[in-house]
Parts: structure tokens; sequence; C-alpha cells
């Protein structure tokens, strides 16, 4: 007789990273949160680095490219776009795919501001725009060490498992 699949087997993991220049007056956006700050993201969109490597990560979970492939740059109708109107299309091709997500694991590296004083408003912005419970939100912080003091950068491993309606169908 043949086993079922286990809900193991049926996990899917997806990465992304993304990363910007700063400039000065410009706003940074990190996880959907405005953070105080003179400098900002150079980018086409508002440059939330968190937000784009997240999307990044789960369609590369579903082999479906990357956010450039949806919202190219070099398009002038994307100029500026929020970076939570990216995820909200990402999250409803996952939805279509019969997943959710699961986990997060973000890290990001920006020298200046000090990231520590806005996790809690991150994670919990991040939970609201996924879904997830805040302990499903994981967050780390790190500089450069000066190495790269003028970019933020993002990296995200995002788990996704079946949708509940989904999982008795597969078995």
């Amino acid at each position: 007789m043949a086993e079922k699949p286990s809900t193991w087997s049926q996990l899917l993991v997806g990465y992304g990273e993304d990363a910007h220049r700063l400039g000065e007056g410009r706003e940074l956006w990190l996880g959907g949160v405005r953070i105080e700050s003179d400098r900002g993201a150079i980018a086409h969109s508002d440059g939330d680095v968190l937000l784009h490597a997240l999307s990044d990560a789960l369609l590369s979970a579903f082999a479906l490219g990357d956010i450039g492939s949806y919202f190219p740059d070099h398009d002038p109708k994307w100029k500026g776009l929020e970076s939570r109107v990216i995820l909200e299309v990402v999250l409803q091709k996952v939805r279509e795919s019969g997943y959710r997500l699961s986990q997060l694991s973000a890290v990001v590296t920006l020298d200046r501001p000090k990231l520590g004083p806005h996790r809690t408003s991150i994670q919990q912005h991040l939970a609201l725009l996924t879904g997830l419970p805040e302990k499903r939100v994981g967050l780390t912080f790190k500089t450069s060490e000066g190495l790269a003091p003028d970019h933020a950068q993002c990296r995200v491993v995002v788990y996704l498992e079946p949708l509940p309606e989904k999982q008795g169908e597969k078995s």
C-alpha cells in the first residue's frame, strides 16, 4: 500500500534578496514601516528591501520569476509603487497555487539608522500584511561593518504549506 505524502513533503521553501543604494532626502521603508532617517532607498518603487525580498522569496518557491517580471522598473506606471501592493499580488499568487505562508525569516543589513528600536513595529506590520502570527516572523538586523554604508540589503527565507482544503486533495 502506498504511503500518503507527509506534510513535510508538501512544504515549499523560497529564498529572495534585494538591495538598494541609499540617497539623501529619500524615505526609508522596511517591512511596510516608514523608518525615520535622513536617507532612503533609491528605487523605482518605495524601495522597501524587506518586502521586495519577501515577495521574491514567495515567487521563487513556485518558480514564478521575480518581482521585476510583474512590476518592471522601466514601466512608468509602477513609479512610486508601494511595496505592500507588490506583496499583496504575490500572496494572491501563492493562494491561487494552493499554498499559504507558514513562516518567514529575514536578515536586514543596514548601517544606520539602528533598526533594533523598530523591530516590534516591523514584526507586527509584517504579521498584519502576511496573516502570520508574530512568532512566525523572524527578523535579524545586521550592519555591514562599514563595508557598504550607503546601501540597504535584505535576505528572506520562507516556508509555505498547502492550504488546509488543498491538503485533503493531495492525500
